[in-house]
């Protein structure tokens, strides 16, 4: 069987073409190297490595032995980094940059499922919308984003996967009482003659494009930047509001969208090449929450 240290030590005479580099390299004497390199000819029956005026040069042998040993320390480092993987994913830190209405609606049961199976974790969440959290991903601040996308999902960055999680689309909020309260679905069109109050600028374009289609232009009560507000709003009577999903809160009259209606496409965001493990036990956490709102 060929010894591992002798083939590591003819790889080093290979890429520097020289015993006594190697041996500095290495550490060890040049007597050491040559003893080494023996040592591996005679197991072999076959020489390795000739000297020569120019330095060290490969014979077949040599360079298969050689060609076969890169291949083995490729291996060995793959070894080593899924060890280390292995050992992250029961300590360690992980930092999560999240839109708002995702922290809110989506996080926190994910995140709870995650400590549970992961107590000795310490936690960061960075709030974030999807192109500053994208860019913390790819800078290395955050280990995962959770993002939004409007008209499907995301082309995933250089460098980076994009995970889907869900569709989100949006539903009309209605004050107390309102006539259509009780309905099972609502067009735009049927919405014409209301006053609206926006919980994101994004969404008041969003209503200008869809209500062209229907053929009004809408009456705009509130141009806010947050759901929350923009549904305490809304029960206060002073319009109605178009919400996604996910952010929408408790107590009020909420009725969906029949189609076609905006939606917003959630997914997850994290390096291509070896993610932080604990990220992708938070995404499997988030596709269970994601399966339970259903239920």
């Amino acid at each position: 069987m060929i010894d591992v240290r002798r083939l590591q030590v003819l790889r080093e005479v290979a890429r520097l073409g020289s015993f006594n580099r190697a041996a500095a390299t290495l550490r060890i004497t040049p007597s050491a190297v040559s003893q080494q390199i023996s040592a591996l000819e005679r197991s072999l029956g076959t020489a390795v490595a000739r000297r020569s005026t120019r330095g060290v040069e490969l014979t077949d042998a040599g360079r298969v032995l050689v060609d076969a040993g890169d291949a083995i320390a490729a291996e060995l480092a793959s070894a080593e980094h899924e060890i280390g993987r292995l050992a992250q994913a029961d300590s360690g830190t992980l930092t999560v940059a999240t839109f708002t209405s995702g922290g809110q609606r989506l996080l926190p049961p994910a995140l709870t499922r995650f400590a549970e199976e992961r107590p000795g974790v310490e936690l960061a969440v960075l709030e974030n919308e999807p192109e500053d959290a994208i860019a913390l991903v790819r800078e290395g601040a955050a280990d995962v984003a959770l993002i939004y996308h409007f008209d499907g999902p995301p082309p995933a960055p250089p460098g980076l996967a994009y995970l889907p999680l869900m569709d989100d689309p949006f539903w009309i909020v209605l004050p107390p009482g309102h006539r259509l309260a009780g309905r099972d679905e609502l067009t735009v069109a049927e919405l014409a003659g209301e006053r609206w109050v926006h919980g994101c600028l994004v969404v008041g374009d969003l209503l200008e494009h869809y209500a062209a289609m229907a053929g009004f232009e809408p009456r705009v009560a509130c141009r806010g930047t947050d759901y929350v507000f923009a549904q305490s709003l809304v029960a206060a009577g002073v319009g109605i509001s178009m919400i996604p999903r996910v952010a929408l809160t408790h107590g009020a009259a909420c009725v969906p969208l029949a189609p076609p209606c905006p939606t917003r496409y959630i997914g997850l965001i994290m390096p291509k090449r070896r993610p932080n493990p604990l990220a992708e036990i938070l995404g499997d956490a988030l596709h269970k929450t994601v399966s339970a709102l259903d239920k």
